[in-house]
C-alpha cells in the first residue's frame, strides 16, 4: 500500500511538471494561458514567502493583547461602564483601545465633559495598564462619526475648527499619563460605505495629524487601513504605525442572508503587514480583531437570542479567533468585543465566552 501511494505521488509530480510544457508547445492562446498560471504561482509565492519571513522575524517580540472598551455600548447592553471595565481589568487585560466621542465630551459648544475619559485613565493607571487613544470625529462604534447634535447642521469650515479645538483639549488633558502609550487618529477613515460618516477629504485627515503630533510630538500616531483585507496605505499622512481591523464571520445581507466566513488565511495579513515593513518600515498591529457576534438582519445584540448568537461566535470560535491573530505575526493584537463577553456572563448567564478570554489574558506576561 506505501509504495502504491509513494507511485501515485511521483506520477503526479511528473505529470504537473511535464504540463507546462506540454502545454507551451500547442497554440499561443495555450502559451498565454501557461505563463498566467506561472505568474500566479510567482504571485502566490512571494506573498506567502514575505508573510513566512514577517511571521519569523517578529516572533521573539512578546505578544501584547488589548481590547477596544467603548463605555457607551457597554452601558447600551444594559452593563454599568465602570463595572464593566473593572472587570476585564481583574481577567488581566493590560492594553484598552479608549475613544475619546466629540458628542460625549463636548455636549455643548465649549464646554467639555471629561468626566467618563477621566474615570477610563484612573482606572488603567491604577492597574499599571496601556492606552491607545482615538481622536477625531470618525471613532470605533456605530455611527462612527460621532458629532454632537449642535455641530450637525453645520458646514465643515464651521465644525472643523471646533473639532480641532476639542481634540487639543484632549490631548493636553492625557498626554501626561503615564498609562498613554500612543493616540489612533480617526478610524478606517476612507471606509465611506460603512457608518453615517458624510467627509473622508484627506486634507482634513492631514490636518488632524498634524494638530496631534504638533501637541504630542512624544507619543507614537496610529492611522488605521479603511479594508479588511485589500489595500496598500499610500499618500499622507505617513503615520508612525498601521493599524487593521480582521473581521472573519459575519451576515451578509445583500445575496445569501446567512453567515459568511472570510476565507483569507491569516498569513496572508502576516504578508499585508511584512510588505508594510519592507517598504516603509513601519510597523502594524490588529486594531480591530472580531471577537463578539454580528447579529443578522440589522438586529442589535440585545434583540438577537444566544442561540443565534452562537451561530456567530461560541467558545469554540472565540478561542479560534485568538490563534487566528496570533498566527498573523503581529504583535500587538487588540480585539473587538469585550464588552460583549461580559454581557454574555452577567446578562445572558453564558461565561463561555468570559472563561476563553480570561484564560488567554491571564497568560500574558
Amino acid at each position: 500500500m506505501v509504495k502504491r501511494s509513494t507511485s501515485y505521488t511521483k506520477q503526479l509530480i511528473t505529470c504537473l511538471s511535464r504540463w507546462p510544457i506540454k502545454y507551451w508547445r500547442k497554440s499561443w492562446w495555450h502559451k498565454l494561458v501557461c505563463t498566467l498560471f506561472i505568474l500566479v504561482l510567482l504571485l502566490l509565492g512571494t506573498i506567502y514567502g514575505i508573510s513566512q519571513w514577517y511571521i519569523h522575524s517578529e516572533a521573539g517580540i512578546p505578544l501584547k493583547l488589548g481590547v477596544s472598551y467603548i463605555p457607551d455600548y457597554a452601558q447600551s447592553l444594559g452593563l454599568n461602564p465602570q463595572t464593566t471595565m473593572d472587570s476585564l481589568l481583574g481577567i488581566g487585560i493590560k492594553q484598552f483601545r479608549l475613544v475619546s466621542y466629540w458628542s460625549d465630551g463636548e455636549p455643548t459648544p465649549g464646554h467639555y465633559d471629561f468626566s467618563q475619559l477621566d474615570w477610563e485613565f484612573q482606572k488603567a493607571e491604577a492597574a499599571h495598564a496601556k492606552i491607545i487613544l482615538t481622536l477625531g470625529l470618525r471613532q470605533p462604534r456605530w455611527p462612527e462619526c460621532h458629532m454632537p447634535t449642535w455641530a450637525a447642521n453645520e458646514t465643515e469650515p464651521q465644525w472643523q475648527p471646533q473639532l480641532e479645538n476639542y481634540m487639543q483639549a484632549v490631548v493636553q488633558r492625557y498626554k501626561n499619563s503615564p498609562s498613554l502609550e500612543s493616540y489612533q487618529v480617526e478610524n478606517e477613515y476612507f471606509l465611506t460605505g460603512f457608518g453615517t460618516c458624510t467627509n473622508a477629504d484627506r486634507s482634513r485627515l492631514i490636518s488632524e495629524y498634524n494638530l496631534v503630533k504638533r501637541l504630542d510630538p512624544n507619543h507614537p500616531i496610529i492611522v488605521t487601513r479603511s479594508d479588511n483585507a485589500n489595500g496598500i496605505p499610500v499618500g499622507q499622512p505617513q503615520p508612525d504605525e498601521f493599524s487593521i481591523s480582521i473581521y472573519r464571520r459575519v451576515w451578509d445581507a445583500g445575496v445569501t442572508h446567512r453567515y459568511l466566513e472570510y476565507p483569507y488565511p491569516a498569513w496572508y495579513y502576516g504578508f499585508l503587514a511584512g510588505w508594510q515593513k519592507l517598504a516603509d518600515h513601519r510597523d502594524m498591529m490588529i486594531g480591530e480583531l472580531q471577537a463578539e457576534a454580528w447579529a443578522p438582519n440589522g438586529q442589535s445584540i440585545t434583540e438577537t437570542s444566544l442561540a443565534e448568537q452562537s451561530k456567530s461566535i461560541n467558545a469554540q470560535r472565540l478561542q479560534a479567533v485568538f490563534n487566528y491573530g496570533k498566527a498573523t505575526g503581529m504583535r500587538s493584537i487588540d480585539l473587538w468585543g469585550a464588552e460583549y463577553w461580559y454581557y454574555r456572563k452577567v446578562v445572558l448567564h453564558d461565561p463561555s465566552l468570559w472563561n476563553v478570554a480570561k484564560q488567554e489574558f491571564s497568560t500574558q506576561k
